[in-house]
């Protein structure tokens, strides 16, 4: 598991506005912590088709189908981003380019008012 790699996971179970059910994330964490066999937890960005989650502005970034393994146009959600237990990513689906990522990046970076 590296930063940048997409994987379907299962984020069930969540609460209120937070994305829910079996979708993509994007690993976020660095490799130090994602390399660790120990260390259970990663940090993510969940994923979503949702044309409402596009439009929210700088934290919501663009993924196109095929980005990653995406089989769908597709939108990070920078403003959810989360930890998950390593056991609920069931199946890698590929890595994003060094460009996508850093798109990403800069969505959490907004979200967190880091910029």
């Amino acid at each position: 598991m590296k930063r940048g790699d997409v994987y379907l996971a299962n984020l069930a179970p969540r609460s209120g506005s937070e994305e829910q059910g079996k979708r993509p994330v994007v690993v976020m964490s660095h490799d130090a912590f994602n390399q660790v066999t120990g260390w259970r937890s990663v940090i993510v960005v969940p994923v979503s088709t949702s044309a409402r989650q596009a439009a929210r502005g700088p934290t919501a970034i663009t993924l196109r189908k095929g980005a990653g393994g995406l089989t769908k146009d597709s939108v990070a959600i920078c403003h959810q981003v989360t930890t998950l237990d390593r056991r609920k990513l069931t199946h890698r689906l590929g890595k994003l380019t060094r460009a996508e990522l850093a798109a990403i990046e800069e969505g959490v970076k907004a979200a967190m008012d880091l910029v």
